[in-house]
């Protein structure tokens, strides 16, 4: 009774310094990864995070809870690869019995995937998006140093044939990588009934081989869809969500998501819990608060409550805004050194869900 009058005291909008909403919660479920992507995770070896220290799916759905009775609506699970999480439906059954969650996704590089819609989509969940930066099996090799581009196009396919609508397919752009294959991976969208969403590549994590040079700008990447397909509508949506929308003239959707050129901190309503328990308040935040500690310890649920409050009225970040002002000093140069991520698992983009 006590914990339901506190949760009943709680403003029904929790809000940051920038008055922005806690709405969303990334969920990561592993740090590691099956793929090497040279803009997420390069190297071959990492420092991991403990075993140990992981949470459990049941912790992980009663920090969610707490999340939940603060305004959080919407749950990502992610990893690393989430998929290499065993028994993930589980997870997802466990958040499913909290009426206050309306959208549960996950996003996966599509390996494992194959083998796994099924379940997922009997457990619950709502959607899936999948990573996919080329359809070239050399680039894809050259790119996640795996042979594996088969697999994550098999997995694509699962998705529709398991129930799940509503497919999502991520990719990042790099100038003169994969910059002449948006036409056909929008054309594959269609394909596999997904809505593409290119998203500029950025300077975060283990990106140890990012150059300004290397972003191609939303501007860029409307011009050359243009050149191909004619017309494009912008979609006006009243929505938090990282990507902005567009209207082909045949009404094919894609998305672009330029948080390099053009950062959307001032609606970010996004937080990221890793697998161990650390909650980050921005994609690019050094530091995070500890909440598996004081879960472990078996805190009450209104501490948990004033610590997670605590945190967002507190929180004043603009992370990707902050990057992009260093280019009018010409400093914005690599985001975090390899030493530095090496010393510190937390900083890696892989352990945070990106």
């Amino acid at each position: 009774m006590r914990e339901a009058l506190m949760a009943q005291q709680i403003p029904l909008t929790v809000v940051d310094r920038w008055n922005r909403p806690l709405r969303a919660l990334r969920l990561s479920v592993t740090d590691r990864c099956n793929l090497r992507c040279q803009y997420c995770m390069p190297e071959e070896d990492y420092t991991w995070l403990p075993r140990q220290t992981l949470l459990t799916f049941e912790e992980m759905a009663r920090l969610t809870d707490v999340f939940t009775q603060l305004g959080v609506d919407k749950v990502r699970i992610t990893g690393g690869e989430p998929l290499l999480r065993k028994d993930l439906p589980i997870l997802i059954r466990l958040l499913r019995q909290n009426p206050r969650i309306q959208d549960i996704a996950l996003t996966t590089n599509g390996v494992l995937l194959a083998d796994q819609a099924a379940d997922l989509y009997r457990a619950g969940l709502h959607r899936v998006t999948v990573s996919l930066d080329t359809l070239r099996p050399d680039r894809f090799k050259a790119l996640t140093k795996r042979e594996m581009l088969d697999r994550v196009l098999e997995g694509i396919r699962a998705v529709g044939a398991a129930g799940f609508t509503g497919l999502k397919i991520d990719t990042v752009v790099i100038r003169g990588f994969n910059d002449d294959e948006l036409v056909d991976l929008v054309e594959y969208g269609k394909q596999v009934s997904g809505e593409v969403r290119f998203i500029e590549y950025m300077d975060v994590g283990g990106a140890t081989e990012w150059a300004p040079e290397k972003v191609l700008s939303r501007t860029a990447m409307l011009q050359i869809l243009s050149e191909q397909y004619g017309s494009i509508e912008p979609i006006v949506e009243n929505s938090s969500a990282p990507a902005q929308r567009f209207r082909l003239p045949d009404g094919t959707i894609f998305g672009i998501i330029a948080s390099t050129t053009t950062p959307f901190c001032a609606t970010c309503d996004r937080s990221r819990l890793t697998a161990d328990g650390m909650w980050y308040l921005c994609l690019y935040a050094r530091q995070g608060i500890d909440l598996r500690e004081p879960l472990r310890a078996g805190v009450e649920t209104e501490t948990l409550q004033s610590l997670i409050l605590a945190g967002w009225n507190n929180r004043r970040d603009r992370g990707a805004e902050e990057r992009k002002a260093l280019e009018h000093r010409s400093t914005r140069g690599q985001f975090i050194a390899i030493e530095q991520l090496r010393e510190d698992p937390h900083l890696e983009m892989h352990a945070r869900g990106g």
